[in-house]
């Protein structure tokens, strides 16, 4: 990791000439983003801001996050907690025509964990035909791919895509993807055989069925636990006067069934189905996104029944601009009010003895508050309001409370 970090700073310090210890201002140039008004969720990767270098063909970008919070769960708090959440850093290059490099460092906790979250190539034949190798993102719903915190007016991310899907789950891997404009349509497609999960699934600190505790384990970018792939494929269509509407599939064998030819398991797989949408309303200018995910999971017969075999959830995101004018400089600052709903049942189903419904679940609505600058900075209030049911079902422990937050492109 500190290799990535001393290459990280030799590109941004070489590419930057100097001259009398200060820099040339006319040597940055700003990349421009997707110039088409409605992109797709798989565009998100390069639909960020860049800086380029001179006539470089480097350039670099990335965001920070930053938030106050004072949160309590049946009265009992930690009080007031000040998080330095991420700082992430693009690197891109474009190797040669219709070869591009992209790569995304993100550090957390104050570099407490860095990990690699894409860096890949991608060689473009056609539009609808592009091949990538690397470490890629795997398109399970829209919040993986596009999790940028700048993009998003609440400090923290969706439970369901945060804790029951893995957020920022990124293997290596190949795939195809590509994409058709015609007129107010789009269509867009991603397929990826990559490395995947592993038993932590089912055998993790959590104490429960948690697709999340493979993040954990860097070594999947190295080796596929089970030596077998994990699939993962996309298909996405927007109109640009209704939205955007993506289902998407994730699954494979995520056990170590054989060692050396010895049999040591049966096969078991994990299978995850999602689907996302996202509109604007262009009366109001309301905006809405959200997203649905089920999984479904072979837990082995010997585990008791708080390894959930199923899982479901997800959340909504509504976002009110009532304020656009000029505010202390800012030419076309913003003033929203947002909501989200979110919702995820742990473990789907009936105990086996009782037929009773095992209730471990949680759902949550966040108020929020959202000023925006520029398109690229976002100032966020936010309250929660949460209940959690233990498998028993018995009464919920509520968590409420406050945070606020900065998150920025730079």
């Amino acid at each position: 990791m500190n290799k990535i970090i001393l290459t990280t700073i030799l590109i941004l310090i070489l590419g930057v000439p100097k001259s009398h210890g200060q820099v040339d201002s006319t040597l940055f140039k700003r990349i421009p983003t997707d110039t088409i008004k409605s992109t797709l969720n798989m565009d998100a990767v390069y639909n960020r801001p860049f800086l380029g270098f001179g006539k470089t063909p480097v350039s670099v970008g990335g965001y920070a996050e930053m938030n106050w919070q004072y949160l309590g769960t049946d009265g009992v708090s930690e009080g007031h907690q000040f998080q330095m959440r991420r700082m992430t850093l693009f690197v891109a290059a474009t190797i040669s025509k219709k070869i591009k490099f992209l790569s995304e460092i993100e550090f957390e906790e104050g570099g407490k964990e860095i990990n690699i979250e894409f860096a890949a190539i991608d060689v473009e034949f056609h539009p609808l035909f592009n091949l990538r190798g690397g470490i890629i993102m795997n398109p399970i719903g829209a919040f993986n791919q596009n999790h940028d915190g700048p993009k998003w007016e609440f400090t923290d991310r969706p439970i369901s895509a945060t804790q029951m899907l893995p957020a920022t789950w990124s293997n290596a891997g190949f795939g195809i993807f590509g994409k058709k404009y015609s007129k107010d349509w789009m269509i867009g497609y991603e397929a990826y055989l990559s490395g995947g999960f592993d038993n932590s699934i089912i055998d993790n600190e959590e104490n429960r069925t948690s697709l999340a505790a493979s993040k954990a384990n860097h070594e999947r970018f190295e080796e596929s636990a089970s030596g077998t792939p994990l699939y993962t494929a996309k298909l996405a269509v927007r109109n640009n006067k209704i939205g955007e509407l993506g289902l998407s599939y994730m699954g494979g064998i995520y056990n170590n069934f054989d060692d050396d030819g010895v049999e040591l398991d049966q096969k078991r797989n994990l299978d995850v189905f999602a689907i996302d949408f996202n509109s604007t309303i262009a009366k109001t200018s309301t905006f809405i996104t959200g997203e649905w995910a089920w999984v479904s999971v072979d837990v082995p017969s010997t585990y008791t029944q708080q390894y959930g075999r199923k899982q479901k959830g997800g959340f909504v995101d509504i976002v009110q601009p009532v304020l656009k004018k000029k505010i202390l400089g800012w030419e076309k600052a913003v003033l929203n009010l947002a909501c989200r709903l979110e919702y995820v049942d742990w473990n789907v189903g009936t105990f086996n003895e009782t037929g009773g419904n095992i209730g471990e679940d949680v759902w949550s609505i966040m108020p929020a508050v959202s000023f925006r600058p520029t398109s690229q900075t976002v100032f966020r209030l936010n309250y929660r309001y949460q209940e959690q049911n233990d498998i028993l079902g018995n009464g919920p422990a509520i968590t409420n409370g406050f945070s606020f937050g900065i998150s920025s492109y730079f």
